[in-house]
């Protein structure tokens, strides 16, 4: 298993974290197979989508909406970042991409996105790449 170090710097935001991804998949030296992408974090998450700026506005005006913050969460009396555990809930944890030729299969416009939902902080995927 491979690590990716991530460092955000604001509150909510959306990395674009596709480099990193095929540079682990490189190291791992694996021609044909998965990639399985995880999110040790519940208050982010890993999802496959256009890497567009608006659409990332979109993004996180959405989770803000669907769940918003300070709207009375009974977790938010421990740690007032309920919302951003239930965001988290509404999107993935996980992606796991196809490997052909040793280099990520993505759509025309897909990228490996990481969303930060409670930053600034240091955070991490794992990556798993199997197959041979």
């Amino acid at each position: 298993m491979l690590t990716v170090a991530l460092s955000t710097d604001a509150r909510r935001m959306v990395l674009d974290v596709t480099g990193q991804i095929e540079a682990a998949v490189a190291a791992s030296r694996v021609r044909d197979g998965i990639a399985l992408v995880f999110c040790p974090h519940t208050t982010a998450a890993v999802v496959v989508n256009e890497m567009d700026g608006r659409l990332e506005q979109d993004l996180l005006a959405w989770a803000a909406k669907a769940v918003p913050e300070g709207a009375g969460w009974r977790h938010d009396t421990v740690e007032a970042n309920a919302h951003a555990h239930l965001q988290g809930i509404s999107m993935n944890q996980s992606a796991t991409l196809p490997v052909v030729g040793g280099r990520l299969a993505l759509g025309r416009w897909q990228h490996v996105l990481f969303v930060e939902l409670d930053g600034p902080r240091q955070r991490e995927l794992w990556v798993q790449v199997v197959g041979r």
